[in-house]
């Protein structure tokens, strides 16, 4: 049984009330809920469920299926979400219709704390049923390990417009006025995971809740000036005390200049509201802690305008970049710009194209648009995330739709006979979810599948 510190019911029972508190701390003792959400873009299987009230792609399970011998699982058609925290999308779709008209006509985001990418991929999803492709969310992970995580979830997920960076929030103020949202589930005392984890439990404390409300204020701060002036922040934790939640909210409307803004719509039953924003609690709603609140930035703030920083001049007697051949854009959909980095090349959709260029003068991006190969003299080596992406032009490559037992072994990175298939390249497809590419030698394939994302488990179901 979950042992409940008198400080941490104090702080339970002033933020959501005595009556709330009891229910949630009866629930504590649970175990927790297992949640999915669909990629509305990729095919996919319909899971049996109750469906999450405030995300229509989301579904709470009976139970905790294998998801690691689920290929559309590796095919990025899912994500794995806790319920609760499906809900910050929610506002952000509710609040989507308030955001000034952009002259560039291109809808800019920033998930700032974005690791391990469930926020970034509900509101990828989101801005593109929304805008179609007329929009750019960048996904920020100050943490490098934890960045290549994130990197790695969005390539997955599949949207090229996604740009994943690694930079301390305050290497975003530089570019002011650029973002028409800003996206903020910043680190916190991890309330709302008592139920999932005891070493946040253990870790819990007064103190701790003070560090938390200092850093989360410091991180609001230096990040502000990149928020256009009318611009939204959505402000959300996974905690439930009033200092790291409305009292925060409160700080950044009174020291940095905005106004709390109301969602439209009725809140779902269950949901708590608080003086400033909204509170789920397990024992209320089926998932674990999630706090989320929203304002509108009315300090003044000029967009300054940036130019790329200059290409680096080659060395004399440098090898001399190979060119890329044209036929490369066939691979897409979408126009692109092609880049090329060493052998490396890679697709922006040629819409964000300039956005994506500015960023990189100001910030480290890791990722941005889709990875489409490596250039061997005149041939491409297809990229795995090339197979995952949205803006991958089908029949690209011929096409291999396989059954489940070949589909882990390809994810395994085990050898796979194709022997019905051409020679050469092939994207390997279960059940319409592409998975990624194969070398087709008539005897045995290459497997092209990633080192880091293979299956390690066991695979004999």
């Amino acid at each position: 049984m979950m042992h409940i510190k008198e400080s941490f019911r104090r702080y339970l029972e002033e933020a959501i009330g005595c009556d709330n508190a009891l229910v949630a701390f009866s629930a504590f003792d649970d175990p927790a809920k297992v949640s999915v959400r669909r990629n509305p873009f990729k095919k996919g299987r319909t899971f049996e469920g109750v469906p999450v009230p405030w995300n229509h792609h989301g579904v709470l399970l009976a139970e905790r299926p294998k998801f690691t011998l689920d290929p559309h699982f590796h095919g990025g058609a899912f994500y794995v979400q806790d319920s609760s925290s499906m809900f910050v999308g929610h506002v952000f779709r509710s609040l989507l219709s308030q955001i000034p008209e952009s002259p560039s006509g291109i809808v800019k985001v920033l998930d700032l704390c974005a690791a391990p990418g469930g926020k970034t991929t509900d509101l990828a999803a989101s801005l593109r049923e929304a805008y179609g492709d007329r929009f750019l969310l960048v996904s920020n992970e100050v943490m490098k390990q934890r960045a290549g995580v994130l990197a790695d979830n969005v390539a997955l997920w599949g949207d090229p417009n996604v740009a994943v960076t690694s930079d301390d929030p305050r290497a975003f103020a530089p570019l002011s006025g650029f973002f028409d949202i800003v996206v903020t589930d910043v680190p916190c005392s991890g309330e709302g995971m008592f139920r999932k984890d005891e070493e946040a439990q253990k870790q819990w404390s007064e103190d701790n809740v003070a560090l938390c409300q200092a850093r989360q204020r410091r991180i609001i701060a230096d990040m502000w000036p990149c928020l256009k002036q009318d611009g939204l922040l959505i402000y959300s934790t996974c905690t439930f005390n009033r200092y790291e939640n409305d009292d925060n909210v409160d700080w950044i409307a009174s020291e940095l200049g905005a106004e709390p803004v109301v969602p439209s719509g009725d809140v779902a039953q269950g949901v708590i509201k608080t003086r400033r924003g909204y509170s789920l609690v397990p024992g209320h709603v089926d998932g674990e802690g999630q706090y989320c609140a929203a304002l509108r930035k009315t300090s003044e703030v000029a967009f300054r305008s940036f130019e790329p920083a200059r290409q680096k001049r080659e060395k004399p007697g440098k090898k001399p970049v190979q060119a890329i051949p044209a036929s490369i854009r066939d691979l897409f959909n979408v126009p692109v710009e092609l880049r090329q980095k060493g052998e490396t090349v890679t697709a922006v959709p040629s819409q964000i194209a300039p956005q994506i260029a500015l960023l990189e003068s100001v910030l480290h991006v890791l990722a941005a648009g889709c990875a489409a190969g490596v250039l061997k003299g005149q041939t491409l080596v297809p990229d795995a995330d090339l197979a995952l992406s949205l803006i991958y032009r089908p029949g690209s490559y011929p096409a291999a739709d396989v059954e489940l037992h070949t589909a882990l072994s390809f994810l395994h990175k085990d050898a796979i006979l194709l022997p019905d298939s051409e020679k050469g390249y092939v994207l390997i497809v279960y059940e319409g979810v592409p998975l990624g590419f194969v070398k087709n030698l008539g005897n045995r394939c290459n497997n092209l599948h990633p080192q880091g994302r293979r299956i390690r488990m066991n695979i004999e179901i």
